[in-house]
């Protein structure tokens, strides 16, 4: 990718369309509600065989900056001043606003190169649209349809002369997809922000902000990771239709495409229901997972706060036994390195490989220290066992009658799987099968 474009405009002008066509996937939430997006979210954009980075914005809007709006607009003020060229978008079937020229003389004043983009231009009741585009005097407007694909030619000419050659480097080692979830208003995007360094992300006090699932490349210690933060999850019987179920779907969508996922808890309200139900789905999910009990600047008696959440995760989450629970503070930056050292450790973990060997070895000692139950008179064989996968570790027990095997000797198993091998805090996945051990008689 060459050169970076930000898609700017008024809100509902069909910005997140656009940016969802050039990246050929719909990684942005589109809807008819005006200021649906509020982060800004980068993605790798192509028309043709001209690639680049394309930020999509929050839609631009005067208001003060202490509020809501003010705190988006400053968001895509970032994107510009990071771009090489900014897309202005209009609507073409409403024609120029008052808005549209308030932010096309803004960015005359900024000195980035701009190219117009007249929206929604299908058929000949957009002309007038098009026509009132020349008073912006930023040139000649773009007519395309982002909704239906129309014009990328006419796009692709405007934005070629952007392109350089891309300069020698060394290819860099595969990201590791690191989410961010938790219940809304727990402090997640004051943590990642945190963690980058920058306002790189939308914050307040008013709950649910972030709606998109905003992907950031970032490095820690040298290491690339991609750190995606996510709208905040709440009980299936609270969330509204529309906007919210769409975050919601997002933010898993998210967390399917994760390596690693850091579960945002409040110490001051810690390990509620709906975080417990958030930590069962990840490890359904089979990621790696580790929780960051934010806000702990706040705790009065740190040493009890940390042992009633080391408590309900015993009973309440075992098959995450040993998971890192880490204190930190957005707001103070408390615990940010443990934090992220956790994260490389659960994702190593996440990542073992168990020697078969070994496995079979341990096997045999488990038998003789808790035989395994009786059927119809019979003792059942646990005959071999094998790692048959990573991410999350997981392992093929064949057995003689694998059905009538009770699902406590099986827990018994995973659980000195996790102690016996280090393999804390991962979801582990044990399956059963019949069949002969394949090393019998050699």
């Amino acid at each position: 990718m060459s050169f970076a474009v930000a898609i700017l405009g008024r809100p509902n002008v069909g910005k997140s369309t656009l940016f969802n066509r050039l990246v050929g996937r719909r990684l942005a939430l589109v809807d008819d509600t005006p200021g649906l997006t509020r982060d800004r979210r980068h993605g790798e954009g192509h028309i043709a065989d001209l690639a680049f980075s394309v930020i999509d914005t929050a839609g631009l809007e005067e208001a003060p900056p202490a509020s809501l709006p003010g705190r988006m607009r400053a968001q895509t003020e970032r994107a510009l001043a990071a771009a090489d060229v900014a897309l202005l978008l209009i609507d073409a079937r409403e024609g120029l606003t008052e808005a549209d020229r308030h932010f096309g003389a803004w960015l005359r004043a900024s000195g980035k190169p701009v190219v117009l983009v007249a929206n929604k231009a299908e058929g000949r009741a957009t002309l007038p649209g098009i026509g009132e585009a020349y008073r912006l005097g930023l040139g000649d407007p773009v007519p395309i349809s982002a909704e239906h694909g129309e014009g990328m030619a006419l796009l692709y000419e405007r934005l070629a002369p952007f392109e350089r050659a891309p300069a020698d480097a060394p290819v860099a080692d595969k990201p590791l997809q690191l989410a961010i979830v938790g219940r809304p208003n727990v402090g997640k995007s004051t943590l990642a922000n945190r963690l980058l360094g920058e306002e790189r992300l939308l914050t307040g006090p008013e709950a649910g902000i972030t709606r998109d699932a905003i992907a950031v490349d970032w490095e820690w210690r040298g290491r690339p990771i991609r750190l995606v933060d996510t709208a905040g999850l709440r009980r299936k019987s609270r969330v509204e239709a529309g906007l919210e179920g769409l975050a919601i779907a997002d933010a898993w969508r998210a967390i399917r495409f994760a390596e690693t996922v850091i579960l945002v808890l409040d110490a001051l309200q810690p390990l509620e229901r709906q975080d417990l139900t958030i930590g069962r789905l990840v490890a359904d999910e089979g990621r790696s997972i580790v929780l960051a009990a934010s806000k702990w600047d706040a705790v009065g008696d740190r040493g009890a706060a940390r042992k009633q959440i080391e408590e309900r995760l015993q009973v309440s989450l075992p098959q995450l036994a040993g998971v890192a629970v880490v204190p930190v503070s957005g707001l103070t930056g408390l615990g940010l390195d443990a934090l992220m050292a956790a994260v490389v450790a659960a994702h190593a973990v996440w990542n073992r490989r168990v020697p078969t060997a070994d496995l079979n070895r341990w096997l045999e000692a488990m038998q003789d220290r808790h035989p395994p139950p009786l059927v119809a008179g019979r003792r059942l064989r646990l005959r071999y066992v094998t790692q048959v996968n990573t991410r999350p570790p997981s392992f093929a027990l064949f057995a003689s009658k694998p059905g009538e095997l009770p699902d406590s000797y099986r827990r018994y198993l995973v659980n000195a799987l996790r102690q016996d091998f280090a393999l804390p805090g991962t979801p582990i996945r044990l399956m059963l099968r019949k069949g002969k051990n394949p090393y019998e008689g050699r």
